[in-house]
This record gives structure tokens, sequence and C-alpha cells, in this order.
């Protein structure tokens, strides 16, 4: 409750919209703010607004945290993606709705992923039960490893995004556990809050 109370405060926020993130593929239009003593309570791991001075905040610790903002600036969307996400395209079905909703076209749109699992360390031992063949490009069979940060880049260009138009901030949470909270380091960790909003 105290770090959200600061995080709002450090960022000049009115209002912050959280999910009760649960890995699937939902996105919610125009959420409604959660205070910061709260528990959200909307399962759903996508959110998108129009509203100016409202937060969409992502929460994640491995899994990939995806902003999208139309380059006028009117539009915002957060995006969760763990391994479920990819596998079940929710980058891309996320930005098709976002641009459906808004009447926008996804050349239009800026896509950024922060830090997540990195190919490295993206370690899938089951991945022919938990996969299919049509994600083996992005598997590495010799270290059972997943490039999950380019997946989701072929994800949303295949949506429609440009590729200039999408950033990959590319720090590993499992390898740089000092900075961040990863799950697959320590299962009991917290999270990092990825925050995106429309200006006044």
């Amino acid at each position: 409750i105290g770090n959200r109370r600061e995080l709002r405060a450090a960022l000049g926020l009115r209002r912050m919209a959280e999910l009760n993130q649960v890995h699937g593929d939902a996105m919610i239009f125009e959420p409604d703010a959660v205070e910061p003593d709260a528990v959200p309570r909307c399962d759903a791991d996508g959110m998108a607004t129009a509203q100016a001075g409202l937060g969409l905040v992502i929460k994640t610790a491995d899994c990939q945290p995806i902003l999208l903002a139309h380059k006028s600036g009117r539009f915002v969307a957060g995006i969760h993606a763990g391994w479920r996400g990819n596998r079940c395209d929710f980058p891309g079905s996320g930005v098709r709705r976002f641009c459906e909703h808004y009447g926008v076209e996804p050349r239009e749109l800026l896509a950024v992923r922060g830090p997540s699992l990195g190919p490295a360390r993206a370690e899938f031992i089951n991945f022919e039960s938990e996969w299919s063949d049509e994600f083996r490009p992005w598997f590495d069979a010799q270290s059972r490893t997943m490039d999950l940060w380019g997946l989701t880049r072929w994800q949303l260009e295949q949506a429609g995004l440009l590729p200039r138009n999408i950033y990959g901030i590319d720090l590993c949470t499992a390898s740089c556990n000092r900075q961040f909270f990863s799950y697959r380091g320590v299962k009991a960790s917290g999270r990092q809050a990825s925050i995106i909003w429309r200006l006044d």
C-alpha cells in the first residue's frame, strides 16, 4: 500500500488502474481506478484508456510488460504477457482489439517491451507439451530455452506494427536480480510496475 501511494505521488498521478493478472488474453477498455489500499477485482491481462491522468499499471517478475501508445498520444494500453500470453498471441490480439476499439491503425502505434526473462534464461524443458511446432523457430533445442523477446517482436509485427516503432529494454530480470524481482530466481518475489498514462 505504501509503495503504491509513494509511486503515485512520485509520478504525479491522480489515479492508477490495476488488474488481477491471470495469464490470459482478456483486454479491458476504460478501466476504473483502483485505490492503493484496494485489491484489483478485474481478471484480465491488458487494459487501455483514452482518459488523461489514469496510469495503467502492469506488474511483472519475469513476464513481459508491453506498453502501447498511439502516435497522437490520445490512446494508451498496457499488456502483461507471460509465456502463456505469447502462446495464445496476446501481444497480437491485444493490438488488434486496441486498434478496433479506438479506430486506429497498427502502423500508428509505438510499443515498448520492458525488462523480463531473457533468451538465455527462459528455459522450457517440456517444450513439446507446453508449446507447439509453430513456436519452434524461437526455441533453442540445445539449451532448451525460448527467445520470448524475439517472439513478442514477431507477434507485434504480425499485428501490423512497424519494426522501427517497436522498442525493447533488453534487461533480463533473472540475470539482473539485484535490480529486478524475478519469480524464477525467488518464487516469493515482489513485482516490478510498468506504467503508462496519457498526459492532460
